[in-house]
């Protein structure tokens, strides 16, 4: 770098730096002001047309590139500046702040292909109304643990964009939580939702960050139910936010309870280079540590006590908070710890009125939910439960935050029982982390694609699932293979290694095995697997032929396709000198497995990725099924059965970032397991259970959205947004479901897809007697549609007809349905849009699909046409799980107005823009399938005549919100609300 470069990088930042607390200002001007200060020589670098030269030289690494980025990805996702009227993450955003900065073409050109604008999603918000506090001006001079927080994610490698995001999502917790300075207590509850394994903890650090540096000062952090996931987070908290000086307090450094840990002698743990009282700030004092869970504190209760540079004034005044030191503990949810706790805080002399606290619960959905049913006589809160209520009612001022992947326990909480956790507040859903493998990553959901044509390139089932199908409980071959499976990703690892990524990048490396809780099984299970181990060959002849094969016939081929630029040995033969070394560093020491389960005399190894690398396969239960990381999973070989979502989604450990080894992950599952009398298909209650997740997060995303100011719902209307794919998996345990009614769900441009069809004779009569009349009137001959998306063309025929508003609308009040309260919020919205005096429909396109191959025809009513009929069936009482076929979704979109013109004129000749479209499909449940053998006639109650339907994209509610709800209190005096006008 030439001195010309540096003076500019200089000049550039001073210019940015006086820009960041305020709005982006005109460049030039800022440059030329910043020059006078450095001389002649910088006045010729202090010009936008030099500035543009250099971009044209630069590449993205180059340092004012870097620090342009961090820049403009900040006002990228600045949420609601007073500077901006635009939407964060968008090109009028990027725009808007070009214009600010008055830079011109070129130069704009330049930056955004350098810069890219960014158009991650951001975080969904549910939120009750909120007084505004947490604001820039409030932050001045106080912030400290979040800008270092920030300052090391980013020393990590973290990029600008996951930082920023981050920022954002933290700053809609702080904000909603009630100001620490506040005279009049007020306590917030909250949830935040991520991913299974997704970064919560990151992102929950953020928020303690930023809550101390507010003035918030005692943090209560329930760190799971064992002691494993409370030392990881401990851990964590000390490494990230916390820092050396605050856990040292003047002690030498082998004096740290992280003196054994290798990332305290490599300099990984933060350093705020100066106890933060001695630089103007303030410390923070922890009352746990890696090792040591809460403990009765006796004499020492001072600790606990706060300190009060003005006596006469309460803590939570300005003069004292924002010079006191903060208390951070982070405690097990466990009955006698928190019974230690609730006593010690019962001692301190400091009023507990006073103290602002913040209590993050991770993993909320587990033990922290109340279970009994208080409405019994004699009955009482479940223990933990009763603990965390007992905080809340002697602490005030604290703020409840729950962060869990699987939220459907809490949001099925009693908002009426104002001792309980439900949060009232707010519902914070996180993105999706860019680099994150999840559920979806396992499944080809809604793909187009057949699934003989599928391939290790379009399928991520063929991918990354391997079914486990015993002979007998005997048959070990599907384990032996996911073994050679974990030596064969071990060497490929070690391969990369040596070929691009850099020595010992890959610091753990694991398999996991997951067949149940019981410690009897593990402890027969790690008799199986030692055996299978040793008894492998795996430097030996016969050992190296099964991975030759193994490697061609899978491992290679999927990596070809997915290995994302990483490197890839062309044979076997390129590997094979890498077999040996992965088996030794897996078994050198005699121990290739470690049992986690508790059960210390057949614990052969300890599973604390932090102390060192481990190169092992875990042999683990419940310890393993919630919460606890397992760093470097690769290969998964998992039959345990559960009876709900939530349990089973948090078994999912193979979910998680997998950078530089993706395409090695292998998922050995169970298909069909034993539960109780029935055989159950683990590999579809994944995909329920993401179809259930997915459903959820989008339907928060949609009524997120404000009108006129206000929320549209507030997290006591959320719970039956929740919906259930499977009739053996519950989103949670039943005695938490439902305490709110949904009325009328307006959905314009969206698939609804009623399922709750009759399962009696007459009532399906009835239904196929109404849509007779609709048969007989669609097209003679089918048209050809097609819908091309970047990824796929979807393509399928259909008979075509049309019904005016009226018709269909007196069509579906004279439906029969097994559970009416399923289509009635549907039924409420289409008649508010075809049966008001004002409609915002014209007219329906009815679409018929008809297969292009195949025997499955039949004819209805008087007309000889046949028409396609479709192989459906219940999954739970008289509800079909999903029944459209992906392939018809995208036409009848665009044909309602919700998708970009298409291409396809058979398509476009449909289109206006109050039009909606419905797809029939004629179901034929399997029960009478074999009576339709080679007759093309069935008994029309017998026949289920389903429907989906897309509103047209304009077809908006009368006020412009997507829900209306009856919100069902259990309190004795509740009075039923209702959100919005009356739908009738």
């Amino acid at each position: 770098m030439n001195n010309d470069d540096i003076v500019r990088i200089t000049l550039h930042r001073s210019a940015l730096g006086g820009m960041q607390a305020n709005r982006p200002k005109n460049l030039q001007r800022a440059l030329a002001y910043q020059a006078e200060d450095e001389g002649p020589e910088a006045e010729s670098l202090a010009d936008e047309a030099d500035f543009q030269r250099a971009l044209d030289a630069s590449h993205s690494t180059d340092q004012l590139v870097v620090l342009w980025r961090k820049q403009l990805t900040q006002w990228d996702y600045a949420e609601g500046p007073v500077w901006s009227h635009t939407e964060p993450r968008t090109e009028e955003r990027r725009s808007e702040v070009f214009e600010l900065l008055g830079l011109r073409e070129e130069t704009r050109r330049l930056l955004t292909s350098l810069v890219p604008v960014p158009h991650e999603a951001g975080d969904v918000v549910i939120s009750n109304d909120f007084e505004p506090w947490y604001t820039p001006q409030s932050q001045q001079g106080r912030s400290w643990y979040w800008p270092a927080y920030r300052r090391l994610l980013e020393d990590k490698g973290w990029p600008e964009t996951a930082v920023a995001a981050l920022d954002t999502a933290s700053d809609h917790v702080v904000e909603r939580l009630a100001n620490p300075t506040d005279e009049a207590a007020y306590q917030s509850k909250g949830l935040v939702v991520g991913y299974v394994q997704s970064g919560k903890t990151a992102n929950f650090t953020g928020v303690i960050a930023k809550a101390v540096d507010a003035g918030y000062r005692l943090v209560i952090v329930l760190g799971g139910t064992l002691n494993l996931l409370r030392a990881q987070t401990q851990r964590r908290l000390d490494m990230e936010l916390v820092g050396r000086e605050n856990i040292l307090r003047g002690a030498a450094q082998y004096e740290s309870d992280y003196a054994d840990d290798p990332a305290w002698s490599q300099g990984k743990f933060l350093s705020h280079k100066g106890l933060p009282s001695t630089l103007g700030a303030f410390d923070i004092v922890r009352m746990t540590t890696r090792d040591n869970d809460y403990k009765s504190l006796l004499q020492g209760i001072v600790a606990l006590e706060f300190e009060k540079r003005e006596p006469a004034l309460p803590l939570h005044h300005p003069q004292n908070l924002h010079r006191s030191s903060a208390r951070l503990m982070v405690v097990k949810k466990n009955k006698t710890v928190l019974t230690k706790l609730v006593q010690d805080l019962n001692k301190i002399k400091t009023p507990l009125s006073e103290i602002p606290v913040l209590i993050i619960d991770d993993e909320s959905d587990e033990a922290s939910v109340n279970t009994a049913n208080l409405s019994k006589p004699d009955s009482e809160r479940t223990a933990i439960n009763q603990k965390i209520s007992e905080l809340l009612h002697m602490l005030p001022r604290a703020q409840y935050v729950g962060y869990t992947a699987t939220p459907f326990a809490n949001v099925f909480v009693d908002p009426s029982d104002t001792e309980d956790i439900f949060p009232k507040d707010f519902i914070v859903s996180l993105p999706r982390p860019d680099g994150y493998m999840g559920v979806q990553d396992f499944h080809d959901l809604d793909s187009v694609i057949p699934y003989e044509e599928r391939t290790f390139a379009n399928s991520n089932e063929k991918a990354h699932v391997r079914d486990v199908v015993l002979t007998d409980e005997e048959d070990d071959t599907a384990l032996q293979q996911a073994m050679d499976m974990f030596v064969l990703s071990a060497a490929m690892k070690l391969y990369r290694e040596e070929n691009g990524l850099g020595h010992r990048y890959f610091q753990h490396h694991t398999m996991l095995i997951h067949e149940s809780v019981r410690t009897l099984a593990h402890r027969e299970l790690l008799g199986q697997v030692t055996k299978l181990w040793w008894d492998a060959g795996y430097t030996g002849a016969a050992g190296h032929e099964r991975l030759r094969k193994l490697f061609e016939s899978d491992l290679l081929p999927v990596s070809r396709e997915r290995a994302d630029g990483h490197a890839v040995p062309e044979t076997y033969d390129d590997l094979a000198r890498h077999i040996g070394a992965a088996a030794m560093r897996i078994g050198g020491d005699d121990q290739p497995i470690i049992v986690v389960n508790g059960d210390k005399d057949i614990e052969t190894g300890e599973a604390d990725f932090d102390k060192r690398s481990i190169w092992k396969i875990l042999i683990g239960g419940q310890k393993l099924a919630r919460g606890f990381t397992v760093e470097g999973l690769t290969v998964t070989y998992y039959r345990r059965r559960t009876n709900n979502a939530s349990t089973l989604m948090q078994m999912g450990r193979w979910f998680g970032f997998r950078r530089g080894y993706r395409d090695l992950v292998r998922l050995y599952l169970g298909r069909q397991e034993t539960m109780g009398a029935k055989e159950v298909d683990l590999y579809e209650a994944f995909e329920a259970i993401c179809r259930d997740e997915e459903t959820f997060r989008r339907e928060l995303q949609q009524y997120a959205k404000l009108v006129d100011g206000r929320p549209q719902v507030t997290p006591a209307q959320v719970p039956p947004l929740v919906s259930q794919h499977l009739s053996w998996l519950p989103p949670t345990s039943r005695n938490k479901m439902f305490n709110a009614r949904l009325v009328n769900k307006r959905s314009p441009g969206q698939w609804e897809e009623p399922t709750a069809y009759p399962e009696n004779a007459p009532a399906l009569r009835h239904n196929t007697g109404l849509w007779l009349p609709v048969l007989e009137s669609l097209s003679s001959t089918p048209t050809d549609f097609s819908y091309a998306h970047s990824d796929a063309t979807h393509r399928f025929a259909a008979l075509t007809g049309r019904l005016t508003a009226d018709d269909f609308l007196t069509l579906v009040r004279s439906l029969k349905w097994g559970v009416p309260s399923q289509f009635e919020p549907h039924l409420a919205y289409l008649e508010e849009i075809c049966g008001s005096s004002r409609p915002a429909v014209d007219d329906w396109i009815v679409l018929a699909p008809q297969h292009a191959t195949g025997n499955k025809k039949l004819t209805i009513g008087t007309s000889s046409r046949p028409l396609s009929w479709f192989a459906r069936d219940r999954r739970r009482g008289p509800l079909f799980g999903a029944i459209r076929d992906p392939k018809h979704t995208a036409t009848a979109y665009r044909i309602a107005g919700a998708l970009p013109a298409s291409g396809d004129a058979a398509t476009e000749r449909y289109v206006a823009e109050r039009r909606g479209a419905v797809v029939l499909y004629p179901i034929v449940e399997r029960r009478h399938r074999e009576e339709m053998a080679g007759s093309g006639a069935i008994d029309p109650g017998k026949l289920v005549m389903a429907f989906s339907f897309v509103a047209p994209a304009s077809a908006h509610g009368r006020d412009g919100k997507a829900v209306l709800f009856t919100t069902i209190d259990s309190s004795p005096d509740a009075i039923i609300t209702r959100t919005g006008p009356d739908p009738s």
